[in-house]
């Protein structure tokens, strides 16, 4: 077996300069806030490196950005990755706090070969802008103890992998401060040392438990690995330096978190109707926005333009320290739409879906109603409003088998106090309600009045003359 090992030497601060659009200066320091773990180039640029004080971080960089490390976020991002990479492997463990394992071996017949899944790596890498040192080994533990060292290659030869090992310092190989010493008092300075020496005088010097992971490098003994499995929902989350005061800055981390829900779509083959936006506040209970469309939906640029809206319907309560988007609900896909030479879809339906969202979400979800035809001959009576369906496909009836009629219909026939001066089409006989009580016996016409206004209007058996809607 072969593995591909991702050692992310700067993962959290990876994650906070992806969702900053101003790439100033930006440091991750430790839980206590006295010492600067992570530097990112800009930083390093004026001086700033890890281990280094905060005070003395600050004095040399003033404007300098600072994030607290916090094991709960890093472990949530690692996850993240790892869904991202499971688009391509499907043997993936999580190796806290900053690595990701995946087995390759049985993947280089689907990608043509090793170095064509490492380039398809290499790619996703540098489009979700992130940094990892990469390697393959023969074993899980070779794989990682290269790409720690930053110096994998893309190779097969396990006889390449070994005298790479071979060259590792005993603090590289893996081994904690007691045992180094005790290596080195026998005097072994490299792991290839370590390696020359036999099993039994290994065990019996040092430990059977040194011995068993030097054998789980070299892949004399079994390593098992269980593989992590994805969770069933989307959820990404976007930390800020310095908080964000106005609904504009969430644009710029929202635009890259929609993009990887959309590729995470194409990739389930699913779309969604249903967003949630959690907006994290300080000093304030968090702020949540359920943001829906009237259809299944995948495109960033719709889930975008939506949320857009819903963020000038609903101005920011108090600065926003971080957001999180999660999608829990996947709709079945349908099949694709046509297109034409440039591009542009065709469905009419997909174009009526994506008006009623945005209409909902400019004017609340309540504030449209859906017109719906009644078995019923009376104008007045032959239709009814009620709420829009959400996922509802739209058939648009076929206007040419249809009788013409007014755009704008009055709520009840207002009598005429003028005969039309020019008429059009007529008679249309409309009678009904009998089973009621409330029969109607009309004969409408479409006319012009004196004043040049287009009527539908009708006489009814008591032979009096009534309007009942206007043409535009």
């Amino acid at each position: 077996m072969l593995w591909l090992y991702l050692h992310f030497p700067h993962l959290l601060l990876d994650h906070i300069r992806r969702s900053r659009e101003n790439q100033g200066s930006l440091a991750i320091v430790e839980g206590s806030g006295q010492k600067v773990i992570q530097a990112c180039p800009e930083a390093r640029s004026q001086g700033v490196r890890a281990g280094m004080r905060l005070k003395t971080a600050i004095s040399l960089v003033p404007e300098l950005g600072m994030v607290r490390a916090d094991h709960q976020q890093q472990a949530r991002i690692l996850e993240n990755q790892a869904s991202w990479l499971y688009r391509y492997a499907a043997h993936i463990v999580l190796v806290p706090p900053d690595g990701l394992l995946a087995e390759v071996g049985s993947l280089q017949r689907l990608y043509g070969g090793l170095s064509a899944v490492w380039q398809t790596v290499e790619q996703g890498l540098n489009e979700r802008q992130l940094n990892a040192w990469v390697a393959i080994g023969h074993t899980p533990l070779a794989a990682r103890l290269i790409a720690r060292t930053g110096k994998g290659e893309c190779t097969a030869d396990k006889g390449h992998i070994l005298r790479a090992l071979g060259q590792m310092s005993l603090s590289d190989a893996g081994f904690d401060d007691k045992t180094r010493t005790r290596l080195q008092r026998i005097g072994l300075k490299t792991f290839g040392e370590v390696l020359a020496l036999p099993p039994n005088e290994l065990a019996r010097r040092l430990s059977p438990e040194i011995l068993a992971h030097v054998q789980k490098i070299q892949g004399n003994r079994a390593d098992p690995q269980t593989p992590w499995q994805p969770p069933h929902h989307f959820r990404q989350q976007a930390d800020f330096v310095q908080e964000i005061e106005q609904s504009q800055g969430l644009l710029f981390p929202l635009q890259r978190i929609l993009s990887e829900l959309e590729e995470d779509l194409c990739w389930r083959q699913q779309d969604t109707d249903s967003l949630l936006l959690v907006l994290q506040h300080r000093h304030h209970e968090p702020t949540r926005l359920r943001v829906r469309t009237s259809g299944p939906e995948h495109r960033a640029e719709a889930f975008l333009d939506l949320i857009r809206l819903r963020l000038d319907q609903h101005p920011l309560r108090a600065p926003v320290i971080s957001l999180v988007l999660s999608v829990k609900r996947f709709l079945g896909r349908e099949a694709g739409t046509c297109q034409d030479l440039l591009g542009e879809t065709r469905d009419l339906n997909e174009a009526w879906h994506t008006l009623i969202s945005r209409l909902q979400a400019r004017l609340g979800g309540n504030a449209l109603r859906q017109l719906s035809p009644q078995t019923d001959h009376r104008p007045e009576r032959a239709w009814s409003a009620s709420e829009v369906l959400r996922g509802h496909k739209t058939r648009l009836p076929d206007y040419s088998q249809l009788p013409r009629r007014p755009l704008w219909l009055l709520k009840g026939p207002q009598p005429l106090t003028e005969a039309p001066t020019v008429w059009f089409s007529g008679p249309e006989r409309i009678s009904g309600g009998w089973w009621d009580g409330q029969r109607v016996h009309r004969d409408y016409y479409i006319a012009q009045l004196a004043n040049g206004q287009l009527a539908w209007v009708f006489r009814d058996v008591r032979d009096g003359w009534f309007v009942h809607g206007w043409f535009g």
